[in-house]
């Protein structure tokens, strides 16, 4: 997958995205600042959310719209999308900001009209949200587009990802990648489940990586070690900007330690090679060998008290010990002298 000048996949660093989402809480100076906060913490790109209150519900007050079991408890849908939503005159803006910081900018459209205005933008690539995912029409008129798609599987069945796919390929649109998300806010860690992380990449042939509610950094730096190649996470300029997703948001401080994380555990994974770098061969001077342990005279037979496998690893290799057991010592030699195989027969 390339999204701009960014190739993202096998072989390549960790993708990471600041979601900007309501961070900005009604401000758009917030916002531009926070943009500038991203690239500070080392994000590669911002992402935004584009739809109105009247994109992506409606303003009823019946009981089917009142939010229940979730931080945002007791509020009304329409009310909830109001205060959080990023004003589309702002976009350009945003989109322009994120250029000038040398960010990617996209964005998740939660309708057609959205995904109209971000092709106006020329946004490079789309997100489908978690709650989306279901909403096969839409994933089609994104796909359609031609442009790289990534997907969050938040509520996600085996059922409802694979028709997700099915309807991008439809569309002729195979350049999708799969983000592992808990849509729960913020979401315990022992749901993360991070080894489907590795599974969705291997069972449906995509860019897998992890949209991220847990709070701190442990599940992504987890989830970079099964392959993620795509790193989501809500970021915020400073807590007390507060708004809807504060509380599992990231801030400067705590997102530039997730992605110094992230990229440490890049440089852990590494690669399968056996050969030893100059500095592990000369640690194998630590290691045990063969050496003479008591002052010997020529004539005396090599026995386990006169020859010993110990630190460090100059002498013969420990393996010969049972071979040599018996043998004749044809020189005298002192205590600490390494074995060699010209001092006996």
């Amino acid at each position: 997958m390339k999204i701009q000048n960014r190739e993202i996949g096998e072989n390549q660093a960790v993708f990471i995205i600041a979601e900007l989402s309501a961070n900005h809480n009604g401000s758009l100076e917030t916002a531009l600042e926070t943009i500038k906060a991203a690239k500070r913490a080392g994000a590669d790109c911002i992402k935004l959310q584009t739809y109105t209150a009247d994109t992506i519900t409606i303003d009823s007050r019946k009981d089917d719209f009142l939010i229940k079991g979730t931080i945002w408890e007791g509020k009304n849908l329409y009310d909830l999308y109001k205060e959080a939503y990023t004003p589309w005159e702002w976009h350009e803006a945003l989109f322009m900001a994120a250029a000038e910081e040398g960010l990617i900018c996209f964005s998740s459209p939660f309708d057609k009209t959205a995904v109209d205005f971000l092709k106006n933008l020329n946004t490079p690539a789309y997100k489908i949200a978690s709650f989306e995912i279901t909403d096969i029409p839409l994933i089609e008129y994104v796909a359609s587009q031609g442009k790289p798609i990534i997907i969050s599987t938040g509520i996600a069945e085996h059922k409802d990802i694979e028709r997700a796919l099915d309807a991008c390929r439809r569309m002729g649109n195979d350049n999708i990648a799969l983000l592992k998300c808990t849509s729960s806010y913020p979401a315990p860690i022992e749901e993360a489940n991070m080894v489907m992380v590795k599974d969705l990449a291997e069972r449906y042939g995509v860019i897998s990586g992890l949209s991220d509610h847990t709070m701190g950094s442990t599940v992504p730096v987890v989830a970079t070690c099964f392959g993620a190649k795509i790193i989501e996470k809500h970021f915020i300029l400073d807590h007390s900007v507060g708004g809807p997703d504060a509380s599992f948001s990231l801030d400067e401080k705590e997102f530039t330690e997730m992605v110094k994380a992230v990229r440490e555990a890049e440089k852990a994974i590494g690669k399968v090679d056996y050969t030893l770098t100059e500095k592990q061969k000369k640690g194998k001077d630590f290691s045990r060998s063969l050496y003479v342990v008591e002052d010997i005279k020529k004539g005396e037979l090599i026995t386990e008290n006169n020859v010993r496998s110990i630190r460090p690893g100059y002498g013969m290799h420990p393996r010969f010990l049972p071979e040599i057991i018996g043998r004749t010592f044809t020189v005298d030699l002192e205590k600490g002298s390494r074995l060699k195989d010209d001092v006996y027969h």
